[in-house]
């Protein structure tokens, strides 16, 4: 009887379903709270014990991500349409972490996923694979030829890594007052874009960098 009871009376039929409606539940359950949740908040949500959900996830700070990263896809469209056209890197990459910025106060999920002051997540939040991987999948929707600027597989992830960094400075401490959309805009252009440019220019300093990027791009 509990067994039927549990999982809705639906059980799932076999791990990956269960993990899958796991994560499902666990969404659902941020969205409607707009904050942290538990083990024991999803296991309620599903009708099974605490148990059964540490089997798939070992704590809830692996929940909240795993159910983080399910749910970003909808912010990575709505980014690329943000940044549609826009084929300069600093002007597509300063837009493209403006809107982050404002997105991830709005997206529980997406701060779930970058920010590191959520209790439950550690300050390395930024750094870790999955929001390395999350920042590659941002930077890829850009209409940007980063071949182009200098930027080779390595030199990209490196670019996220500080991008990510400069983000998280804003997370933990926006200012007092903070800057307004446009301030913060000039800000980024300004000093990020330098960062950003600095790659295309050691490629052209190198003459045989150069070289190889010139046929590269013909």
């Amino acid at each position: 009887m509990a067994r039927r009871r549990g999982w809705g009376g639906n059980p799932p039929v076999n791990d990956e379903d269960a993990s899958r409606r796991i994560v499902e539940a666990a969404v659902e359950l941020i969205g409607r709270t707009s904050s942290e949740i538990s083990i024991g908040d999803v296991a309620e949500s599903l009708g099974v014990i605490r148990q059964t959900v540490y089997r798939y996830f070992p704590s809830a700070d692996a929940l909240m991500r795993a159910a983080a990263i399910a749910s970003v896809d909808g912010y990575l469209d709505r980014l690329t349409t943000h940044v549609s056209g826009i084929e300069d890197p600093v002007e597509a990459m300063t837009e493209g972490v403006l809107y982050t910025l404002t997105q991830v106060h709005r997206t529980p999920h997406l701060g779930i996923l970058l920010t590191s002051t959520n209790s439950s997540l550690h300050p390395e939040g930024l750094t870790s694979q999955e929001a390395q991987a999350f920042g590659m999948a941002m930077i890829n929707r850009f209409d940007v030829d980063w071949v182009h600027y200098g930027y080779d597989d390595a030199s990209l992830q490196e670019l996220v890594e500080y991008v990510l960094r400069t983000m998280q400075s804003f997370f933990l401490a926006p200012g007092d007052p903070p800057r307004s959309d446009e301030e913060l805009r000039r800000y980024l252009r300004r000093w990020m874009g330098s960062a950003i440019i600095a790659q295309a220019n050691s490629v052209s300093d190198d003459p045989i960098s150069a070289g190889l990027s010139s046929k590269q791009r013909h």
